[in-house]
């Protein structure tokens, strides 16, 4: 008998798993639904999982808050997305082409996405040209991180901390507002063919803002 019960049990187990797989998955699937329609702070729990169809016992069996599933949300899409421009940055030698391959990367990314688009934008709300992450969510800061690394390997020498973390928050702060800024101007076009014909200039700029903002005594380009 003990030896079918240790048999049969792993079985189980792995049915409760799938079980419990597809109903996150529901819940998750359904809350992007939901905060693309109503944004971040208006979305209630009730709305997401009547979407999801599940009871709300349900959504707090596996999340603690409507913020805590908002964080797994926002992880999951900026661990993709420094993957991303991991990818697409690689082997990129100078500050522009190392910008544009950033820009790039957002672009791809995004493309057929804005229900991520908008957790991505709305959760990075307390992003700021400040000397330090704190406050700022984890996920965040590991993805601006990346994003200093990938710009410090372009420099012939090396800058400060804080100014490689103002110029990697104005990269994401410059590239998310162009973005939905793009997303409300285009009138129903397609955003991301109206994003990349202004690419160039884009990245003109933000490279000028870079050159601007870092004194000429620290590194010089």
């Amino acid at each position: 008998m003990q030896a079918r019960s240790s048999q049969t049990n792993p079985g189980r187990q792995s049915r409760q798993q799938r079980r419990y797989g597809k109903t996150r998955d529901k819940i998750l699937t359904a809350a992007r639904s939901v905060f693309k329609e109503k944004g971040l702070a208006a979305a209630t729990v009730d709305e997401i999982t009547e979407r999801a169809d599940v009871g709300r016992g349900s959504l707090y069996y596996h999340f603690k808050d409507k913020d805590e599933l908002i964080g797994e949300l926002v992880e999951g899409i900026l661990s993709e997305l420094t993957e991303r421009m991991e990818v697409e940055c690689a082997n990129r030698k100078s500050l522009d082409s190392m910008l544009d391959g950033i820009m790039g990367a957002h672009i791809s990314f995004f493309s057929s996405r804005w229900e991520d688009f908008v957790l991505y934008y709305q959760g990075r709300a307390d992003l700021t040209l400040d000397e330090s992450y704190d406050g700022l969510k984890k996920p965040f800061v590991r993805y601006l991180k990346a994003t200093e690394k990938l710009v410090d390997s372009t420099l012939p020498e090396p800058i400060s901390d804080i100014k490689l973390r103002r110029l990697a928050c104005a990269i994401a702060g410059f590239i998310a507002g162009y973005y939905s800024f793009a997303s409300v101007t285009s009138l129903g076009q397609d955003v991301d063919k109206e994003f990349m014909s202004l690419r160039k200039a884009f990245v003109t700029g933000l490279a000028r803002f870079a050159r601007e903002a870092l004194p000429e005594s620290d590194v010089r380009w």
